[in-house]
C-alpha cells in the first residue's frame, strides 16, 4: 500500500471523524492495483471476492462514495449507468479527457487540455467562474476500428 497515499486518506477521513477500516482499505488497494484505471464498483467487488469475501458490494458502494466525499477517488459517468471511479488523491480536479470505444467499451485517458482557451472565452463572455470540465470523445479504439467497414469506402 502507497504509505502517502495512505496518510493522506487518514487525515481527510480524521477530519471527517471517519475510521479507516480494513474494508476501505482493501477497495483502496484494488484502486492502486489498477491505477491508472477506471473501475466499476462491480469489477472492484469481483477482484476482492477471493482475498476479502467479508467485503460485500454494498461496502464497495459506500466506501466509493465516501472516498469521493473526501477527494481521493473521482467518479465519471460513462452512460447507461456505468459509473467509474479512479484514484484523484491530490485533489487535482480537471487533469484528463477520455476516449470511449463504443466497440468495446475501452477508455483511453489523454492528457492534453485543448479547452483552456475556450473555458477562458465563456468564462468572459458570460461573466461565468468555471471551475472545472469533462471531455468525452466517442469512436472505435485502435483495436475495433479494422473490425468496422467506414462508411463509402470499400
Amino acid at each position: 500500500m502507497d504509505k502517502a497515499l495512505l496518510g493522506l486518506v487518514r487525515e481527510r477521513m480524521k477530519k471527517r471523524s471517519l475510521r479507516l477500516t480494513p474494508q476501505r482499505v482493501a477497495v483502496l488497494e484494488v484502486l492502486l492495483q489498477d491505477r491508472p484505471g477506471h473501475l466499476g464498483a462491480d469489477e472492484i467487488h469481483a477482484r476482492l471476492r477471493d482475498t476479502h469475501p467479508e467485503v460485500g458490494l454494498a461496502t464497495v458502494y459506500r466506501t466509493l462514495d465516501m472516498l469521493e466525499s473526501i477527494r481521493v477517488v473521482h467518479k465519471t459517468d460513462f452512460g447507461e449507468g456505468r459509473s467509474q471511479f479512479e484514484l484523484n488523491p491530490r485533489d487535482e480536479g480537471h487533469y484528463h479527457h477520455h476516449l470511449i470505444c463504443l466497440d468495446c467499451g475501452r477508455i483511453i485517458e489523454f492528457q492534453d487540455d485543448l479547452l483552456n482557451q475556450l473555458e477562458e472565452e465563456i468564462a468572459r463572455k458570460a461573466g461565468f467562474q468555471v471551475v472545472d470540465h469533462t471531455l468525452r470523445v466517442y469512436g472505435y479504439c485502435r483495436a475495433c476500428r479494422p473490425k468496422r467497414r467506414e462508411p463509402g469506402k470499400e
